[in-house]
Protein backbone atom coordinates (compact mmCIF):
# COMPACT_ATOMS: atom_id res chain seq x y z
CA UNK A 1 0.00 0.00 0.00
CA UNK A 2 2.46 1.85 -1.31
CA UNK A 3 1.88 6.03 -1.22
CA UNK A 4 -1.33 5.68 0.86
CA UNK A 5 -1.78 8.08 3.54
CA UNK A 6 -2.20 6.61 7.57
CA UNK A 7 -6.10 8.78 6.79
CA UNK A 8 -6.50 6.65 4.25
CA UNK A 9 -5.63 3.43 5.85
CA UNK A 10 -7.27 4.74 9.46
CA UNK A 11 -10.81 4.92 7.53
CA UNK A 12 -10.27 1.83 5.55
CA UNK A 13 -9.79 0.39 9.12
CA UNK A 14 -13.03 1.72 10.39
CA UNK A 15 -14.97 0.91 7.19
CA UNK A 16 -13.21 -3.16 7.68
CA UNK A 17 -14.39 -3.06 11.04
CA UNK A 18 -18.33 -1.91 10.60
CA UNK A 19 -18.55 -4.81 8.01
CA UNK A 20 -17.23 -7.28 10.47
CA UNK A 21 -20.16 -5.76 12.64
CA UNK A 22 -22.66 -6.62 10.33
CA UNK A 23 -21.16 -10.02 9.50
CA UNK A 24 -20.92 -11.04 13.28
CA UNK A 25 -24.33 -9.89 13.35
CA UNK A 26 -26.00 -11.71 10.58
CA UNK A 27 -23.69 -14.83 11.45
CA UNK A 28 -25.72 -14.54 14.46
CA UNK A 29 -29.44 -14.20 13.32
CA UNK A 30 -28.83 -17.35 10.57
CA UNK A 31 -27.59 -19.37 13.90
CA UNK A 32 -31.21 -18.08 15.50
CA UNK A 33 -33.13 -19.54 12.33
CA UNK A 34 -30.98 -22.05 12.03
CA UNK A 35 -32.05 -23.47 15.41
CA UNK A 36 -35.92 -23.30 14.54
CA UNK A 37 -35.60 -24.44 11.11
CA UNK A 38 -33.92 -28.01 12.59
CA UNK A 39 -36.85 -28.08 15.35
CA UNK A 40 -38.99 -27.85 12.01
CA UNK A 41 -37.57 -30.49 10.49
CA UNK A 42 -37.56 -32.62 13.45
CA UNK A 43 -41.56 -32.21 13.57
CA UNK A 44 -42.32 -33.37 10.17
CA UNK A 45 -40.67 -36.25 10.35
CA UNK A 46 -43.49 -38.37 11.96
CA UNK A 47 -46.20 -36.87 9.88
CA UNK A 48 -44.23 -37.70 6.39
CA UNK A 49 -43.17 -41.31 8.07
CA UNK A 50 -46.66 -42.29 8.79
CA UNK A 51 -48.26 -41.90 4.86
CA UNK A 52 -45.28 -42.83 3.93
CA UNK A 53 -45.93 -46.65 5.82
CA UNK A 54 -49.20 -46.20 5.00
CA UNK A 55 -48.29 -46.07 0.85
CA UNK A 56 -45.78 -48.74 1.26
CA UNK A 57 -48.60 -51.02 2.85
CA UNK A 58 -51.26 -50.38 0.67
CA UNK A 59 -48.99 -50.99 -2.20
CA UNK A 60 -47.17 -54.27 -0.44
CA UNK A 61 -50.72 -55.80 0.22
CA UNK A 62 -52.13 -55.01 -3.29
CA UNK A 63 -50.04 -56.54 -5.72
CA UNK A 64 -52.91 -55.64 -8.47
CA UNK A 65 -53.38 -52.35 -7.27
CA UNK A 66 -53.85 -50.03 -10.39
CA UNK A 67 -53.28 -46.03 -10.07
CA UNK A 68 -52.22 -43.21 -12.12
CA UNK A 69 -49.88 -42.55 -10.00
CA UNK A 70 -47.84 -45.72 -10.27
CA UNK A 71 -47.55 -45.96 -14.00
CA UNK A 72 -44.67 -44.95 -15.92
CA UNK A 73 -45.40 -42.99 -18.80
CA UNK A 74 -43.37 -41.96 -22.57
CA UNK A 75 -45.15 -38.90 -23.19
CA UNK A 76 -45.63 -35.38 -21.71
CA UNK A 77 -43.42 -32.78 -19.92
CA UNK A 78 -41.56 -33.18 -16.75
CA UNK A 79 -41.64 -30.66 -14.12
CA UNK A 80 -39.55 -29.80 -11.33
CA UNK A 81 -40.23 -28.24 -8.39
CA UNK A 82 -36.49 -26.17 -7.91
CA UNK A 83 -36.68 -24.90 -3.71
CA UNK A 84 -33.91 -22.50 -3.63
CA UNK A 85 -33.80 -18.88 -1.43
CA UNK A 86 -35.15 -15.28 -1.56
CA UNK A 87 -31.64 -14.00 -0.99
CA UNK A 88 -27.96 -14.32 -1.33
CA UNK A 89 -24.76 -14.14 1.29
CA UNK A 90 -25.01 -17.77 1.87
CA UNK A 91 -22.19 -19.52 -0.03
CA UNK A 92 -22.96 -22.05 -2.90
CA UNK A 93 -26.48 -22.27 -1.20
CA UNK A 94 -28.59 -21.31 -4.25
CA UNK A 95 -26.10 -21.92 -6.88
CA UNK A 96 -25.39 -25.79 -5.96
CA UNK A 97 -29.43 -26.76 -5.80
CA UNK A 98 -29.56 -24.77 -9.43
CA UNK A 99 -26.76 -26.68 -10.76
CA UNK A 100 -28.52 -29.97 -9.62
CA UNK A 101 -31.79 -29.04 -11.51
CA UNK A 102 -30.19 -27.75 -14.39
CA UNK A 103 -28.44 -31.32 -14.81
CA UNK A 104 -31.31 -33.09 -14.14
CA UNK A 105 -33.63 -31.67 -16.59
CA UNK A 106 -30.96 -31.23 -19.32
CA UNK A 107 -32.32 -32.52 -22.42
CA UNK A 108 -35.81 -32.82 -21.20
CA UNK A 109 -39.12 -30.63 -21.95
CA UNK A 110 -39.08 -29.26 -18.38
CA UNK A 111 -41.42 -26.92 -17.00
CA UNK A 112 -40.21 -25.60 -13.60
CA UNK A 113 -41.97 -24.69 -10.08
CA UNK A 114 -39.32 -22.32 -8.69
CA UNK A 115 -39.77 -21.44 -4.49
CA UNK A 116 -37.90 -18.57 -3.65
CA UNK A 117 -37.00 -14.97 -4.85
CA UNK A 118 -33.35 -16.25 -6.18
CA UNK A 119 -35.26 -19.36 -8.40
CA UNK A 120 -37.88 -17.20 -10.17
CA UNK A 121 -34.98 -14.92 -10.90
CA UNK A 122 -32.53 -17.69 -12.45
CA UNK A 123 -34.84 -19.64 -14.79
CA UNK A 124 -37.01 -16.28 -15.60
CA UNK A 125 -33.34 -14.89 -16.79
CA UNK A 126 -32.91 -18.03 -18.89
CA UNK A 127 -36.49 -18.44 -20.50
CA UNK A 128 -36.81 -21.66 -18.82
CA UNK A 129 -41.33 -22.44 -18.71
CA UNK A 130 -42.78 -22.11 -15.01
CA UNK A 131 -45.59 -23.77 -13.64
CA UNK A 132 -46.54 -21.09 -11.58
CA UNK A 133 -44.63 -18.12 -9.81
CA UNK A 134 -47.30 -17.90 -6.71
CA UNK A 135 -44.85 -19.22 -4.46
CA UNK A 136 -41.76 -16.99 -5.01
CA UNK A 137 -41.20 -16.15 -0.99
CA UNK A 138 -39.56 -18.99 0.54
CA UNK A 139 -39.98 -17.34 3.77
CA UNK A 140 -43.44 -17.23 3.81
CA UNK A 141 -44.03 -21.09 2.46
CA UNK A 142 -46.40 -23.22 4.75
CA UNK A 143 -46.97 -26.14 4.97
CA UNK A 144 -50.50 -25.38 3.87
CA UNK A 145 -49.08 -23.79 0.47
CA UNK A 146 -47.42 -27.41 0.52
CA UNK A 147 -50.42 -28.97 0.70
CA UNK A 148 -51.83 -26.72 -2.49
CA UNK A 149 -48.85 -26.85 -4.34
CA UNK A 150 -48.82 -30.89 -4.32
CA UNK A 151 -52.80 -30.66 -5.15
CA UNK A 152 -52.10 -28.06 -8.20
CA UNK A 153 -49.27 -30.76 -9.03
CA UNK A 154 -51.25 -34.11 -9.15
CA UNK A 155 -54.27 -32.52 -10.87
CA UNK A 156 -51.62 -31.41 -13.74
CA UNK A 157 -50.28 -35.14 -13.21
CA UNK A 158 -53.69 -36.72 -13.76
CA UNK A 159 -54.63 -34.56 -16.51
CA UNK A 160 -51.29 -35.99 -18.56
CA UNK A 161 -49.64 -32.82 -18.78
CA UNK A 162 -46.39 -33.75 -16.77
CA UNK A 163 -44.95 -37.89 -17.05
CA UNK A 164 -42.98 -36.95 -14.24
CA UNK A 165 -42.10 -34.97 -11.38
CA UNK A 166 -39.08 -34.20 -9.09
CA UNK A 167 -38.13 -31.84 -6.30
CA UNK A 168 -34.29 -30.23 -5.96
CA UNK A 169 -33.87 -29.09 -2.79
CA UNK A 170 -30.91 -29.19 -0.72
CA UNK A 171 -30.51 -31.27 2.18
CA UNK A 172 -29.43 -30.66 5.68
CA UNK A 173 -26.42 -32.92 6.97
CA UNK A 174 -24.32 -30.82 9.45
CA UNK A 175 -23.53 -27.23 9.94
CA UNK A 176 -20.63 -27.54 7.67
CA UNK A 177 -21.76 -29.84 4.99
CA UNK A 178 -25.21 -29.57 2.65
CA UNK A 179 -25.72 -31.33 -0.44
CA UNK A 180 -28.16 -30.62 -3.60
CA UNK A 181 -30.81 -33.20 -4.05
CA UNK A 182 -33.12 -34.50 -6.75
CA UNK A 183 -35.84 -36.69 -5.45
CA UNK A 184 -38.56 -38.33 -8.25
CA UNK A 185 -42.03 -37.54 -6.80
CA UNK A 186 -44.41 -38.62 -9.71
CA UNK A 187 -44.83 -41.64 -10.46
CA UNK A 188 -44.23 -43.65 -7.33
CA UNK A 189 -41.27 -45.65 -7.75
CA UNK A 190 -38.90 -48.66 -5.05
CA UNK A 191 -39.34 -48.57 -1.75
CA UNK A 192 -42.12 -45.39 -2.16
CA UNK A 193 -44.38 -47.30 -4.14
CA UNK A 194 -44.29 -50.28 -1.57
CA UNK A 195 -41.42 -52.34 -1.79
CA UNK A 196 -41.37 -53.01 1.91
CA UNK A 197 -43.49 -55.47 4.33
CA UNK A 198 -46.48 -55.90 4.21
CA UNK A 199 -48.70 -55.33 7.49
CA UNK A 200 -51.40 -57.94 7.93
CA UNK A 201 -54.82 -57.26 9.21
CA UNK A 202 -55.44 -53.75 8.23
CA UNK A 203 -58.65 -53.00 5.96
CA UNK A 204 -58.90 -49.92 4.49
CA UNK A 205 -62.29 -48.37 4.14
CA UNK A 206 -64.20 -47.70 1.50
CA UNK A 207 -61.25 -49.28 -0.34
CA UNK A 208 -57.18 -49.56 -0.76
CA UNK A 209 -57.24 -47.78 -4.05
CA UNK A 210 -59.62 -45.11 -2.59
CA UNK A 211 -57.28 -44.41 0.38
CA UNK A 212 -54.19 -44.44 -2.04
CA UNK A 213 -55.50 -41.97 -4.48
CA UNK A 214 -57.08 -39.76 -1.27
CA UNK A 215 -53.70 -39.84 0.39
CA UNK A 216 -51.44 -39.41 -2.35
CA UNK A 217 -51.50 -35.52 -2.46
CA UNK A 218 -51.72 -35.24 1.52
CA UNK A 219 -47.85 -37.34 1.00
CA UNK A 220 -46.73 -35.16 -1.72
CA UNK A 221 -47.54 -32.22 0.28
CA UNK A 222 -45.71 -33.47 3.60
CA UNK A 223 -42.49 -34.35 1.14
CA UNK A 224 -42.49 -31.00 -0.04
CA UNK A 225 -42.79 -29.81 3.21
CA UNK A 226 -40.17 -31.74 4.59
CA UNK A 227 -37.78 -30.55 1.44
CA UNK A 228 -38.27 -27.29 2.78
CA UNK A 229 -37.85 -27.35 6.19
CA UNK A 230 -34.37 -29.26 4.64
CA UNK A 231 -33.52 -26.29 2.68
CA UNK A 232 -34.33 -23.84 5.39
CA UNK A 233 -31.98 -25.25 7.94
CA UNK A 234 -29.35 -25.69 4.74
CA UNK A 235 -29.71 -21.83 4.27
CA UNK A 236 -29.09 -20.81 7.09
CA UNK A 237 -26.27 -23.29 8.13
CA UNK A 238 -24.83 -21.78 4.60
CA UNK A 239 -25.24 -18.45 5.44
CA UNK A 240 -23.85 -18.82 9.24
CA UNK A 241 -20.28 -20.32 7.52
CA UNK A 242 -20.56 -17.95 4.96
CA UNK A 243 -20.65 -15.12 7.63
CA UNK A 244 -18.37 -16.54 10.08
CA UNK A 245 -15.69 -16.90 7.07
CA UNK A 246 -15.93 -13.57 6.14
CA UNK A 247 -15.88 -12.06 9.47
CA UNK A 248 -12.78 -13.75 10.48
CA UNK A 249 -11.31 -12.82 6.32
CA UNK A 250 -12.64 -9.05 8.18
CA UNK A 251 -10.03 -9.30 11.11
CA UNK A 252 -7.39 -10.64 9.35
CA UNK A 253 -7.99 -7.65 7.13
CA UNK A 254 -7.86 -5.31 9.74
CA UNK A 255 -5.28 -6.38 11.44
CA UNK A 256 -2.93 -6.20 8.57
CA UNK A 257 -4.11 -2.65 7.80
CA UNK A 258 -3.52 -1.92 11.32
CA UNK A 259 0.12 -3.68 10.62
CA UNK A 260 0.52 -1.24 7.46
CA UNK A 261 -0.41 1.82 9.46
CA UNK A 262 2.24 1.29 12.50
CA UNK A 263 4.70 0.65 9.72
CA UNK A 264 3.81 4.03 7.86
CA UNK A 265 2.84 6.04 10.86
CA UNK A 266 6.53 4.96 11.65
CA UNK A 267 8.21 5.82 8.81
CA UNK A 268 6.35 9.63 9.14
CA UNK A 269 7.73 9.89 12.46
CA UNK A 270 11.37 8.88 11.06
CA UNK A 271 10.70 11.48 8.26
CA UNK A 272 10.61 13.79 10.88
CA UNK A 273 13.26 13.25 12.80
CA UNK A 274 15.78 12.60 9.42
CA UNK A 275 14.61 16.12 8.55
CA UNK A 276 14.75 18.19 11.88
CA UNK A 277 18.55 16.10 12.24
CA UNK A 278 19.50 17.23 8.85
CA UNK A 279 17.90 20.81 9.64
CA UNK A 280 20.18 21.63 12.88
Amino acid sequence: MAGVSTKEIKNRIRSMESTKQITKAMEMVAASKLRRAQAQVLNSRPYFEILSGTIADITATNQELSSPYLISRETGKVLCIVIGGDRGLAGGYNSNVLKAAETQLSGEDAVVLPIGKKVVEYFRSHGVETFTESYADAADISIGDCFSISKQVCRAYLSGTFRSVCVAYTNFESMLSQSPRIMQLLPLTGDRAGTGHASAGIEYDPSSEDVFAAIIPEYLGGVLYGALCESRASEQAARRTAMDNATQNAEEMISDLNLTYNRARQAAITQEITEIVAGS
